[in-house]
């Protein structure tokens, strides 16, 4: 089978960028042309409009991690025990949720500044569960989420059905007030299409490590070809590594997700011809599924610790549980109504914080997503780019206090303990997927 983000597909390409060749000399070098790193150039290109700035990414530019994402612009997260008004780790709770709701505005701001159409919807989603014993302390999340600013009710049985069309979740906290919706490839597609005459991007490249050279200039060394800049922001993620920093404190995940054709009229009216919806387990490896604006469903119910890719058999193993977590929901849907299915990365941490680093004089960069891409990496771009042109903030100071990713043992002593828990994780989520 194909390894095809229907995200991707319906948002269509940008035209062919150059690959790099000989030598070229920047004021400043992005390394990621994802979310962080074309927002990082958008910020770089306002900041110093007389600069010339380049962006380099070993793929297509926009179609990476970024665009195949789930679409959901976190503004609030489901707290956890702990994180309940009332416990020691509320005044954290709250602190994230405030970075998380400049991260929700950074992206609502952008969309409009820079007329991005990408099916943006202020909808708010659903903290929703099969099992109602995954969904605990109901009042006190309230109350939480309530006292961090957000729109927050509690709903389940036949109300919840109608709203969703399907009577598989059986219980949910509906959260809005900062959470959105969105479809990634198109978001990350208006940010490539959109960059200033001053920001120039190179394709297919890969930037195989970097060097300091004399007068604080650093070199950038690609396949065919290097960029010399005084200044680098590394806007890598779940690839950090590649630019040669292994000490972020960060993990890579590999997920996969598919998506099915449109909804038939008939097929749409049986549903109740529900509203466009976004759905979050409560549980790590809890399915994440949406309900499109185009009447497509999409899950991801697949998540792994992998230090390789998936191969072909091993993606279309992935499909045919994404095909069981579709029957739960809708069961007229079959294997044969998926038109996409594809593979897709994030960055995660020990701690659920980033890694926010100045690493070297002239270079900088973020990694640890760790499942809400869209909104952070929004943010992070931005913050980056100041953080390297000497700016401070209120935000960024707050972002950089937050930024303690954790301490991760060495391999293989990783690699263990995360595959062993995620199969505990898988053990626990096994009725939500």
């Amino acid at each position: 089978m194909t390894n095809e983000c229907g995200w991707i597909a319906l948002a269509g390409s940008s035209p062919a960028r150059d690959v790099l060749k000989g030598t070229q000399k920047a004021d400043w070098l992005i390394v990621g042309a994802g979310i962080t790193g074309l927002c990082a150039a958008h910020t770089l290109a306002e900041m110093h409009p007389q600069a010339r700035i380049v962006i380099v990414d070993r793929q297509r530019a926009a179609q990476g991690a970024s665009a195949r994402n789930s679409g959901f612009v976190v503004g609030h997260e489901h707290p956890a025990k702990d994180e309940l008004i009332g416990n020691p780790g509320f005044a954290g709770f709250e602190v994230d949720t405030s970075i998380s709701r400049a991260a929700s505005d950074e992206v609502r701001q952008r969309i409009a500044r820079l007329g991005i159409e990408c099916e943006f919807r202020e909808s708010g989603y659903y903290f929703a569960v099969n099992d109602p014993g995954k969904l605990t302390d109901v009042a006190a999340k309230l109350a939480t989420l309530r006292a961090v600013g957000a729109f927050a009710h509690f709903l389940e049985g036949e109300p919840l059905s109608k709203k969703l069309g399907t009577a598989h979740y059986r219980a949910a906290i509906w959260c809005g007030n900062g959470n959105a919706l969105l479809q990634p490839a198109k978001y990350v597609k208006g940010l490539l299409d959109t960059l200033p005459a001053n920001v120039t991007l190179f394709e297919d490249t890969d930037i195989t490590g970097l060097e300091r050279l004399g007068k604080g200039c650093i070199r950038a060394n690609g396949t065919d070809g290097s960029i010399e800049a005084r200044q680098v922001l590394v806007c890598l993620n779940a690839f950090i590594p590649r630019s040669g920093i292994d000490d972020s404190g960060t993990f890579p995940m590999e997920l996969s997700a598919s998506l099915t054709r449109p909804l038939s009229d008939a097929e749409f009216k049986s549903i109740g011809a529900v509203e466009p919806w976004g759905v979050l387990s409560t549980r790590p490896l809890g399915a994440t599924v949406r309900l499109t604006p185009d009447r497509r469903v999409m899950i991801r119910n697949t998540a792994e610790y992998r230090s390789r890719d998936l191969s072909d058999s091993e993606l279309l193993h992935r499909r045919k549980h994404h095909v069981l977590g579709l029957q739960r929901r809708f069961p007229f849907l079959s294997e044969q109504d998926i038109q996409y299915t594809w593979t897709g990365h994030l960055s995660a941490s020990r701690t659920g914080q980033p890694y926010f680093s100045k690493v070297d004089e002239g270079v900088f960069a973020v990694a640890g997503c760790n499942g809400s891409g869209v909104a952070r990496g929004t943010l992070w771009g931005r913050l980056l780019a100041e953080l390297a042109s000497g700016a401070s903030s209120p935000i960024l100071e707050s972002v950089m206090r937050r930024a303690q990713p954790g301490w991760l043992p060495p391999r293989p002593l990783l690699d263990i303990g995360a595959m062993l828990r995620m199969r505990v994780e898988a053990v626990r989520a096994k009725t939500e997927i």
